[in-house]
């Protein structure tokens, strides 16, 4: 067990950014799992800029890296303009 004061608070600190960050992490998946499944173009291309503001949030807070939220983009991107 930690013995420094700051050493204490640095693990309640660590404590309440680890379930943020995995609160932010689900609510991407499930966001994105949505979007994926999605059927009707209308529909996707209006989840799709939320999506994006989603994903370049989660990028700056060094939640997930930057070139994953890239390629998350991207892959959504072809994914929804593919669509009927």
């Amino acid at each position: 067990m930690a013995n420094h004061k700051s050493a204490l608070k640095r693990i309640r600190q660590n404590a309440a950014k680890r379930l943020r960050n995995r609160y932010y992490n689900k609510t991407a998946r499930t966001a994105l799992k949505q979007l994926r499944n999605e059927e009707d173009k209308k529909l996707a291309t209006e989840q799709l800029p939320k999506v994006i503001s989603l994903l370049d949030r989660l990028a700056k807070k060094n939640i997930i890296h930057k070139n994953k939220a890239a390629n998350l983009k991207s892959k959504l991107t072809k994914r929804v303009n593919k669509l009927a």
